[in-house]
């Protein structure tokens, strides 16, 4: 008797169309709205913290210190996110090298052969919410790494690394 009260029970609040109403009420995570917001924030900060410094408040400098650190650790845990829901963007082709390729961490500063960094390695910013580079700069892909490279130069500017799976 209790099973059959338990799926009649059932049976109407689904008829009766409660049950997606439940479930569409949990709040739906949007990672890239929430990585703008986080941006906007880190420099409304740093904003902030410019202005307290010229007026010489700086016990309000420190707080709002406090505060970028927090937006910062924040704009992190939603760059994960991120990560974690669009990880086949991540995954891409086997990376293969030029020409007698030997794979070794660099840093910024550090130049590169102009096989390194081709046109094939360059990487769209804009499809992984990379920053936006200057007229003569590119990200490159160099392993699992992206880089951010001048390529007047072939030097090193900026470094990701384990940025591709």
């Amino acid at each position: 008797m209790r099973k059959t009260l338990l799926a009649l029970m059932a049976a109407t609040t689904i008829a009766s169309g409660l049950a997606p109403v439940a479930a569409s009420a949990q709040p739906r995570f949007e990672p890239t709205r929430e990585l703008h917001q986080d941006r906007r924030e880190i420099r409304q900060d740093r904003e902030e913290i410019r202005r307290d410094i010229a007026r010489g408040d700086y016990r309000e400098a420190r707080e709002d210190r406090r505060e970028l650190r927090e937006d910062r650790r924040e704009y992190r845990e939603d760059w994960r996110e991120y990560r974690r829901a669009h990880a086949d963007r991540f995954r891409g082709p086997a990376y293969a090298g030029p020409r007698g390729y030997a794979y070794r961490p660099v840093n910024p500063g550090y130049r590169f052969a102009p096989d390194y960094y081709n046109r094939r390695y360059w990487v769209d910013p804009m499809a992984y919410r990379l920053p936006r580079v200057g007229v003569n700069e590119r990200w490159v892909r160099y392993g699992h790494d992206v880089v951010r490279i001048d390529i007047r130069s072939g030097r090193v500017l900026q470094v990701y690394s384990s940025f591709f799976f």
